[in-house]
């Protein structure tokens, strides 16, 4: 599979939830229970992906909580805990203007405004306040906080290159 036929990852199954075979759901969605929009969901596993329909799937407490056709008990589904969680890219709506999704940044280079390259996005953190681009060099990491007009100079995903004012010493 390639970037464009890979599905897009938006959560993980985190354990079991009750004995009737709900399980908990950490949704890297925002809002969080927008991965609720998807009635079908990928899992990982270890033979690539299985499409699992979801039977329920609702908010609950600060949590997502979720059923599988046919997942009836807690033995069906513990199995499941620690499978990430996805859909098609071409399910998702696209993102807007001066959005984007994490997915679409990871592995992208970064250059810093006089042209020094400063590695590759490995992964993006939440801290709450704004997200962050963790960016490796394969000898060091740097993180390098996502704020567009200010540290984020320009994002190019036709060319791959993220442009950042951020000093990094």
């Amino acid at each position: 599979m390639n970037a464009e036929t890979e599905p897009v990852v938006l959560g993980r199954i985190t354990g079991v939830f009750g004995v009737r075979g709900w399980v908990k759901v950490f949704s890297y969605t925002e809002p969080r229970e927008g991965i609720l929009d998807y009635p079908r969901w990928y899992l990982s596993g270890p033979d690539g992906w299985q499409v699992r329909d979801v039977g329920a799937a609702k908010r609950h407490g600060k949590s997502i909580i979720a059923r599988f056709e046919g997942c009836d008990d807690r033995d069906a589904a513990a199995p499941l805990v620690g499978r990430d969680i996805a859909v098609p890219r071409e399910e998702m709506p696209a993102a807007g203007e001066g959005s984007y999704y994490w997915a679409d940044l990871q592995g992208l280079r970064v250059v810093h405004r006089d042209g020094t390259p400063l590695g590759n996005v490995a992964y993006l953190l939440d801290t709450g306040a704004n997200d962050v681009l963790v960016v490796t060099d394969g000898e060091s990491e740097r993180l390098i906080p996502f704020v567009m007009d200010k540290v984020i100079l320009d994002v190019d995903l036709a060319e791959g290159v993220i442009g950042v004012d951020w000093e990094w010493d």
